[in-house]
């Protein structure tokens, strides 16, 4: 069992819900499961997939739903989003049960977020949970056996179940199975997508353009349909926790570019199943690609965990210069350039120190990039 970041006993409180988000299959049903295996609270375990419990919680009546909770300490609900009303329900029980914990999870985390953002303002605390973290992997192995671990984390990825699996067989069964059955399950249903077809080939394409700039009207040409259409499949890919959009960083300069994004797949393996490529690194073309993918995910999660949010950015300017992702924390500018090879040290662009002198740089390798992410 690999620690997950979230202690779920440290998250709870009285009068508040605690909402936990994120993809299937990322450990959410498995951290909820055994926080309640030792909690000494009195709960009750009930799942938004089950056809009763959405009629009782979606039925906004006090006189149905504070019954349900009556003589409990703790009320978890699974899948929550299948359940209409939810956040007016999880609200009913917040206002008359003060002394009440609640946990719902979610993986339509759009879905989710939409139903419980306006009855429980101020009454809720969100935790994402991704795919497993190199700093959880922490409590198992240390730093030098992670590194040795990095090619099956750059081509599987690190969902769960495929990386406890030790059979690489097995890790491309189960990550064809996440695409095929999970991946755009909560799209499907939830937006009604006339082509899922077009989703998955739109993903493919993606998948070719890690770390480059999107072109909407390119995108959209090459799959047939609209820009709008192809807008709306890129935000719906990115809420529903498949990719991650990186925007350009600019302070106005006109040599900049702002108008085009870079999309990053959340996982790699997720990546290389879409494509079906799981071939090893010293048969692949894409290793660049790879590892760019893998530390910007690995930094999200790093700063998500550690109570960091900021914006995702690339830099570019029309001459070409470029750097991979940019952060500004606390008013101070750090760029980070992505490098597979220690000996092909990304040298610190001229626009870049004229135009922000005080700024950051640093040349990412496989010897320097743990640092970011642990």
């Amino acid at each position: 069992m690999i620690a997950r970041h979230y202690n779920l006993e440290q998250e709870l409180a009285p009068g508040k819900a605690l909402i936990l988000t994120g993809a299937r299959q990322v450990g959410k049903t498995t951290l909820l499961k055994e926080f309640l295996g030792w909690t000494p609270l009195k709960y009750k375990l009930d799942s938004g997939d089950n056809i009763r419990i959405q009629d009782l919680l979606g039925s906004q009546d006090f006189g149905r739903i504070l019954p349900y909770a009556e003589g409990y300490e703790l009320i978890a609900i699974d899948e929550a989003q299948n359940i209409p009303n939810i956040g007016m329900a999880l609200k009913i029980l917040v206002d008359e049960r003060p002394d009440l914990r609640l946990i719902a999870t979610g993986s339509a985390s759009f879905e989710l977020a939409r139903q419980v953002g306006e009855p429980l303002t101020g009454r809720k605390k969100t935790c994402h949970l991704f795919p497993i973290a190199q700093m959880e992997l922490l409590n198992t192995c240390n730093r030098h056996e992670l590194k040795e671990q990095l090619p099956e984390f750059l081509v599987y990825g690190s969902y769960p179940e495929v990386a406890t699996e030790t059979s690489p067989k097995k890790k491309q069964e189960l990550l064809n199975e996440l695409v095929d059955s999970y991946l755009l399950k909560d799209l499907l249903a939830l937006e009604k997508v006339k082509s899922p077809r077009t989703l998955l080939d739109m993903l493919k394409l993606l998948a070719f353009q890690v770390g480059k700039e999107v072109s909407f009207n390119e995108l959209a040409g090459q799959l047939h349909i609209d820009v709008k259409t192809a807008g709306r499949y890129l935000d719906l890919l990115e809420k529903s926790y498949v990719l991650i959009r990186s925007t350009g960083f600019s302070r106005n300069l006109r040599k900049e570019v702002t108008s085009k994004h870079r999309y990053y797949f959340a996982d790699n393996g997720i990546r290389n199943a879409v494509i079906a490529r799981f071939n090893p690194l010293d048969q692949r073309d894409d290793i660049g690609a790879l590892w760019e993918n893998f530390m910007v995910v690995e930094r999200r999660k790093r700063l998500e965990y550690s109570g960091t949010r900021i914006p995702l950015h690339f830099w570019r300017t029309y001459t070409q210069q470029e750097i991979d992702w940019v952060e500004e924390r606390d008013g101070n500018l750090f760029g980070y350039e992505c490098k597979w090879s220690p000996k092909k040290t990304a040298k610190t662009p001229p626009e870049w120190l004229k135009c922000y002198p005080d700024a950051e740089f640093l040349s990412v390798t496989p010897e320097t990039g743990y640092d970011l992410i642990l």
